[in-house]
């Protein structure tokens, strides 16, 4: 968790500020967490888990929690992907890594794009 910085966005950013998380350690995508309670992204981090790890030791709940990725520079409807290990959630109806529910999905994008400008 130490080795690639993470940052826990409760305020909009630009994206240039997304950019600075290109290349620590992937060079086309940002890994995020989004609480979707509490509306804030963590970005940044080699896995998932790290992420959630610090959203949950600041309070977050664990089943408000959803991993994506962002591409910063994929075509819009293609700068979200709903997909993280982290996702995989029989206890909330989620068997896949990839979102399932259209309302998570939905409330993810709605957090994301209130925070980061893509």
């Amino acid at each position: 968790m130490d080795d690639y910085p993470i940052r826990i966005v409760r305020r909009k950013i630009t994206n240039k500020a997304l950019r600075k998380f290109l290349d620590n350690p992937f060079t086309e995508m940002v890994k995020c967490v989004v609480d979707i309670e509490q509306n804030i992204v963590a970005l940044g981090g080699e896995l998932h888990v790290d992420a959630e790890q610090l959203l949950l030791e600041e309070g977050s709940c664990q089943a408000d929690l959803w991993g994506a990725n962002i591409y910063p520079d994929a075509p819009p409807s293609d700068r979200i992907d709903y997909t993280a290990l982290m996702n995989i959630r029989p206890s909330q109806n989620n068997r896949t890594m990839e979102i399932q529910d259209k309302t998570v999905r939905d409330r993810m994008k709605a957090v994301i794009k209130k925070l980061i400008k893509l």
